[in-house]
């Protein structure tokens, strides 16, 4: 009971911190813009306290999950003096954009603190090498530094791995620094052969239950789906995750045949997996000196890091390399933030969230604010406003496919908590 009592805490401070500093934003921005803000509310539902300002009703509702402001002329035009509608667009557009920078700003600011704590950073200083490896091949030495990668200045090892991902194998050319002195050297990464059937299993290494298929992977194309559980391959049972990895890697033949449960029902689906490969450069790193200059240094590019992941992201689902399936919503969030147990790993999903609502909501679609960014736009191009009507078609359509995607993503969720 206590655990669900803290666990419900956790959630409701998570979501309800966030959605209000977003709406702090709009409000502060719009108080600067001379803007009248009719209410600014704590939660919503029934209110349960209100106390009315020389302008702004302040008030606290039943349910703690964020709040609102009502701007003047926000949802009906109104020629009232500190009318949203009458503001100019800079100030509207500066408005709108608060909210969604506020988190955005917010999530760097307790990521950056967060990554300056934690420390144990890894440098780009070779501690050794693995034999037989491309970076012994290559001639790496301990206490190599490297500094370029093809041209490319790198900051992290994280830096590193992205540049590796993309070569596919192909020789890169690096710039160390030795004994003080740069000197340039060639290393073609190692390839290692693995056979990828784009399954995805649950995080619990416990499970043999799949939470997701790639798009285009053979799983994929074979009809195995999100949810079913893996009994067996090739006839062995299988009871854990470590032990569907391993079977997949070293069963003999290019054809694996799965023991699928689906519902009531088992089936038996062939697979064929395709063959991939893992790129490395055989260097172990060594840790970077514990410094003020260096958790500045790391920090500030984890944070970037962070920050581009979520862009990433996005940009795989528009390229369809991630389906929307695999998103995760309220529901899917809520869980995780449960689960987590150190402070650190709950600061840490509290900005990686306050992140991705600021991105997500400046995306340019009727309903968030960056739709309403776009119909800014529209109107200073076409020098005059949409129609009343126009506008509000367009934000209820938005509204429409925002419920509708919601309940998708929120129904996959569910079912992956199963």
């Amino acid at each position: 009971m206590i655990t669900f009592f803290i666990s419900a805490l956790k959630i409701i401070f998570v979501l309800g911190f966030l959605i209000l500093i977003h709406e702090g934003g709009h409000f502060f921005v719009a108080r600067l813009c001379k803007v009248s803000v009719n209410e600014f509310s704590i939660g919503f539902g029934p209110v349960i306290w209100k106390k009315q300002g020389k302008q702004t009703k302040y008030t606290v509702r039943l349910i703690p999950l964020g709040g609102f402001v009502n701007l003047e002329g926000e949802e009906e035009r109104s020629k009232k003096e500190g009318s949203f509608s009458e503001a100019s667009i800079p100030k509207r557009m500066a408005i709108v954009l608060a909210g969604g920078l506020v988190n955005i700003v917010f999530a760097l600011i307790v990521y950056f603190a967060l990554m300056i704590g934690v420390g144990n950073h890894t440098s780009l200083v070779v501690d050794s090498v693995i034999p037989e490896y491309g970076a012994e091949i290559a001639g790496l030495q301990t206490g190599d530094k490297i500094v370029k990668v093809d041209g490319k200045t790198m900051h992290t090892k994280q830096d590193i791995d992205k540049v590796i991902e993309k070569t596919e194998g192909k020789e890169l050319q690096l710039t160390i620094e030795r004994n003080g002195k740069k000197q340039e050297l060639s290393l073609k990464p190692t390839a290692k052969e693995y056979r990828d059937t784009g399954i995805y299993l649950k995080a619990s290494g416990q499970s043999n239950k799949i939470i997701t298929v790639g798009a285009g992977s053979s799983a994929e194309k074979q009809g195995i789906k999100a949810n079913d559980e893996i009994l067996k391959i090739n006839g062995k049972e299988v009871n854990n995750q470590t032990q569907i990895i391993e079977m997949i890697q070293k069963e003999e033949g290019s054809s694996l045949i799965f023991t699928i449960k689906r519902g009531n029902e088992e089936l038996e689906i062939t697979l064929e997996p395709e063959k991939a490969y893992q790129y490395y450069l055989g260097i172990y790193f060594a840790k970077a000196e514990n410094t003020i200059s260096n958790h500045l240094y790391y920090a500030f590019y984890e944070t970037r890091d962070f920050t581009l992941s979520i862009f990433d992201n996005l940009k795989m689902l528009f390229t369809g390399k991630v389906r929307v399936d695999q998103f995760m919503g309220p529901v899917g969030i809520s869980e995780v933030v449960a689960k987590t147990n150190k402070v650190a790993d709950f600061v840490n999903i509290l900005a990686l969230i306050s992140l991705s609502l600021g991105v997500t909501n400046l995306l340019p679609i009727p309903a968030l604010d960056g739709g309403k960014v776009l119909l800014l736009i529209i109107e200073a191009i076409r020098r005059k406003k949409l129609s009343e009507k126009a506008e509000i078609n367009l934000q209820l359509i938005g509204f429409a496919f925002l419920i509708t995607l919601s309940f998708y993503i929120t129904y996959h969720d569910i079912v992956r908590m199963l």
